[in-house]
């Protein structure tokens, strides 16, 4: 399995990967969804349900957070971290929420954000189910989303076929300098006379060019400076 170093290190808010970053994605992916089927400006409300591991904690990862910036349209890596108190603080005053940017819903967080602490599934703990509904309160569409871990976000339908596989959606690329242990990326090292990082940026070389390596590691390296100040 292929896995970029831009996979491993993902810009996102915090606590947890897996509780905000992959929830604010999947928000996201759903609004995208009702988008692209036409039914987004039939939709006047949405609902989140979160179960598992999701649902367990409450509003205590800042899950919440997540749920509401990602139908709002933002994206964890891109949304300016110093404006989300001012955005949410205006979602909750105004009970609304403009799906994407573009089209407004109402939404109060005590009934269409609802945490189910002692539901879960058995294909993954991080599971979580939108829907939208019209003026009429008529279901126009639902989707479950399951936060995996590192950010990553998985459909019910992947997770089904996953499951039958064994396997999770896995990048099959054959990279450059190919290796499944430490024992074997040192191999690699000996026979191209690199060191571990050469033949990760070589590997890296299929996805990107070394100018797009280069910005886009050094925009992490901000990223995380950024965070030193911010404290």
């Amino acid at each position: 399995m292929a896995v970029s170093v831009f996979d491993l290190f993902k810009i996102g808010i915090g606590p947890s990967s897996s509780h905000t970053v992959g929830p604010m994605r999947a928000a996201r992916l759903f609004v995208r969804h009702l988008h692209h089927a036409g039914l987004l400006n039939a939709t006047a409300r949405v609902q989140c349900h979160l179960y598992g591991s999701l649902g367990a904690p409450g509003k205590g990862r800042g899950i919440d957070k997540a749920v509401l910036l990602g139908l709002a349209g933002h994206e964890p890596d891109t949304v300016e971290v110093d404006a989300i108190p001012v955005l949410l603080a205006a979602m909750r005053e105004q009970g609304r929420i403009r799906l994407m940017g573009t089209h407004d819903v109402t939404f109060s967080e005590a009934d269409d954000l609802q945490f189910h602490r002692r539901e879960s599934l058995p294909f993954h703990a991080n599971r979580m189910r939108l829907m939208a509904f019209d003026a009429a309160g008529v279901a126009l569409d639902q989707r479950t989303y399951y936060s995996v871990g590192g950010g990553f976000v998985v459909s019910e339908e992947v997770a089904a076929d996953g499951a039958r596989q064994k396997v999770i959606a896995p990048d099959t690329t054959r990279l450059q300098y190919p290796f499944h242990s430490g024992e074997e990326l040192l191999q690699r090292c000996r026979e191209t006379g690199g060191s571990i990082a050469d033949v990760m940026r070589r590997n890296e070389q299929h996805w990107r060019s070394a100018d797009q390596i280069d910005a886009g590691l050094l925009h992490i390296w901000r990223v995380m400076q950024a965070c030193v100040t911010r404290g």
